[in-house]
């Protein structure tokens, strides 16, 4: 892998809810300007570990890293002119203009009671032709399609202009035409807008061909960590899921595809291999 600097990270991260502790001790850096995907099964830690990272869980030991500083240490608006994160489950009144959600985009760059300015207005047209959405910028939410409306959360979250995005689960409720729809946009805002974005996905072979990076968890703790060719490998999976299969690589998408099998149990958790 050629490696970038890392402008995010973390250091024997810990994290939990009350007496559970739902991340043990994790090591991570997510290199610039690639796609991150954190993939592994549902309870894993996934979107305890992209929270965390957006600082909207604070950990109990160890810390993240953004730009050389503890993420916790930093202003809540200066952190939000670096970082977007885009939340599992996102609503918003029905009768909202596309254009209007777009908008909120720009909270940390303006006074919450500021009228938007010149350069406001060229974010928010910016992020609305990046997602294709501008002919459909005066619409309510209520009458987009389901991929439209992820779209036009993707905008909002690029229209705080910030290097790094987070997103959580982005296709999650999207039938496969529409998941398709959204990662190419993600993968088309990581090359063209030169973004740094790490997303939590449940599907395989979706992370395996829109991903720079895999990192694999179970119970709380980093499995693998590489590029797809290097963490979609049939032993890690089975580590992970507990599901036997096969890992064939198709050349016309130049990534691995996971074939499972049938379930076999997980093992038990080991140490983070790589």
């Amino acid at each position: 892998m050629n490696h970038r600097i890392s402008r995010l990270l973390a250091r024997d991260l810990t994290v939990g809810y009350g007496d559970a502790t739902v991340l043990d001790g994790l090591d991570l850096e997510l290199r610039d300007g690639r796609v991150t995907t954190i993939l592994g099964p549902n309870g894993c830690g996934k979107s305890t570990l992209l929270r965390t990272l957006a600082r909207v869980l604070a950990p109990s030991r160890g810390s993240v890293i953004l730009d050389g500083v503890e993420l916790h240490r930093q202003p809540t608006r200066a952190v939000a002119r670096l970082l977007a994160m885009l939340p599992q489950s996102s609503r918003a009144p029905a009768e909202l203009r596309v254009r209007d959600l777009v908008a909120y985009g720009r909270f940390p760059h303006r006074a919450w009671y500021a009228r938007l300015d010149a350069a406001d207005r060229t974010a928010v047209a910016s992020a609305l032709t990046s997602v294709g959405l501008e002919p459909l910028a005066d619409r309510p939410l209520e009458t987009l399609s389901g991929g439209e409306r992820q779209r036009a959360w993707i905008a909002m979250a690029l229209a705080q202009e910030t290097p790094l995005l987070l997103l959580d689960e982005p296709t999650t409720s999207l039938d496969v035409a529409h998941q398709l729809e959204v990662l190419e946009l993600v993968r088309q805002l990581q090359r063209t807008k030169e973004k740094t974005v790490v997303m939590v996905l449940h599907d395989i072979n979706l992370a395996a061909r829109f991903s720079d990076c895999i990192v694999l968890m179970r119970d709380g703790v980093i499995l693998a960590t590489g590029t797809p060719q290097e963490v979609i490998l049939a032993d890690f999976l089975r580590d992970a899921y507990g599901v036997d299969g096969r890992v064939d690589y198709d050349r016309d998408l130049e990534a691995p595809a996971f074939v499972p099998y049938r379930s076999v149990g997980a093992r038990p958790t080991g140490a983070q291999h790589r």
